[in-house]
């Protein structure tokens, strides 16, 4: 039995980023479970899947036939077009790599798993929202960066990085217990990058509500267990952080950053070279590199 209204989505991965978005809190769960292990799925059941989420397998069956399957098992046969076409690991330094790894199988599935990541970075360099979200950060009044505990050594490179490009570039401070720098400002004419990966921060969510309440555009960085970026944020580019290590790792975030960093910059206009010169000179003045600009 199929729900019509996901017909249209052709694969499973395309019907799960779209429930990820759209679906209840549970469903955004599974579904943003399903994105990061889609290669894995196969192995799975539906009551392991249902284990590892906190839900029941009960959830499962109806999640997969809210999103038009009749059950786990039909997602599951569905997907065998989504992983062929998935990408491997490419180039001879890579199988190289892979191949040396293989006496440690933790170590070669790690980088699978970062060469993924890397590659949906670069998948959605590719989409309307990836260029809205840049043209945005590039012609607003005013840019706010914020992100939160571990997160805010991403937020805080990013908006140093962003000075270069433009003026009017505020990193976020918890400091001062209310974002009045932010919620106080006319949302006509800033915008808000927000950072933020498992264990979300009571901060981010608070700030992230409060920013859309006042209908200022949010921009939100995370990974792919946020079940509520998606309610806030204009934008939601959502990173895989699982790499098979100890911690999750936020390595294909800040490559999401650096990219987006590329997109601002094309959309700055010819002006934005003389200020690349001029900060760079300013930094001269003040710090030094190692060697002079002359």
């Amino acid at each position: 039995m199929r729900n019509g209204n996901w017909v249209e989505e052709s694969s499973v991965r395309q019907r799960l980023d779209k429930a990820s978005k759209e679906a209840t809190a549970s469903g955004k769960a599974l579904a943003n479970f399903m994105l990061a292990h889609i290669s894995d799925l196969p192995f799975e059941t539906a009551r392991s899947v249902a284990d590892k989420v906190g839900v029941s397998e009960l959830t499962v069956g109806r999640f997969c036939r809210s999103i038009g399957y009749e059950g786990f098992k039909d997602l599951k046969d569905r997907l065998k077009d989504d992983i062929s076409d998935s990408p491997w690991l490419l180039g001879d330094r890579l199988k190289d790599l892979q191949q040396k790894s293989a006496t440690e199988p933790a170590l070669a599935r790690s980088l699978e798993l970062a060469v993924a990541s890397v590659v949906r970075v670069y998948d959605y360099a590719q989409t309307e929202a990836w260029d809205r979200a840049a043209r945005r950060i590039a012609g607003a009044d005013r840019v706010f960066v914020a992100g939160f505990q571990t997160e805010r050594g991403l937020a805080e490179a990013f908006a140093h990085m962003l000075r270069y490009l433009r003026d009017e570039v505020t990193l976020v401070d918890v400091a001062g217990g209310n974002f009045a720098e932010v919620l106080l400002t006319n949302p006509a004419g800033c915008t808000l990058v927000l950072v933020d990966a498992r264990r979300y921060s009571h901060q981010s969510k608070l700030l992230a509500t409060k920013a859309a309440e006042r209908g200022i555009p949010i921009t939100i960085v995370t990974d792919l267990y946020c079940d509520w970026a998606g309610s806030y944020g204009d934008e939601v580019f959502a990173v895989p952080t699982d790499l098979n290590l100890f911690w999750d790792a936020t390595s294909g975030m800040w490559t999401l950053l650096q990219l987006l960093l590329n997109s601002v910059f094309s959309h700055c206009g010819p002006a934005v070279e003389e200020r690349l010169h001029d900060v760079a000179s300013l930094y001269e003045s003040f710090v030094g590199y190692s060697r002079s600009l002359k």
